[in-house]
């Protein structure tokens, strides 16, 4: 039986809206210049972020994310991040999830690869 998931991606400095449903942050460091209660967050899951490594590496470059995106679906199979991605997935079952980045540019972020 197939579940309709409603995944949004949206920045964390945007102001929440109604339509979110759970907001959760999936970067791995806290967004610079946010507060706790500014961020509105249900959840910060970290587990699931990319490795420091793999970030570094990619440092937001569009050119890279094609191949960001491999090797970060090959780091979601660790138990860590599938743990967390199972974790994602039974939060956006029956409610809509809004997955949250600092970055300027979430069309090509971590959180675009998740949902």
């Amino acid at each position: 039986m197939a579940h309709s998931r409603t995944v949004h991606v949206r920045r964390i400095y945007e102001a929440p809206t109604q339509a979110d449903g759970v907001r959760v942050l999936v970067d791995r460091i806290w967004p610079r210049g946010m507060t706790k209660d500014k961020a509105h967050l249900d959840e910060w899951c970290k587990q699931v972020a990319p490795s420091t490594e793999l970030r570094k590496w990619y440092n937001h470059d569009p050119e890279r994310f094609a191949e960001f995106s491999r090797r970060y679906r090959t780091e979601l199979k660790d138990p860590e991040h599938a743990d967390a991605l199972t974790h994602l997935r039974n939060l956006a079952e029956d409610r809509p999830l809004t997955l949250l980045t600092a970055t300027k540019h979430p069309e090509i972020s971590e959180a675009e690869v998740l949902a």
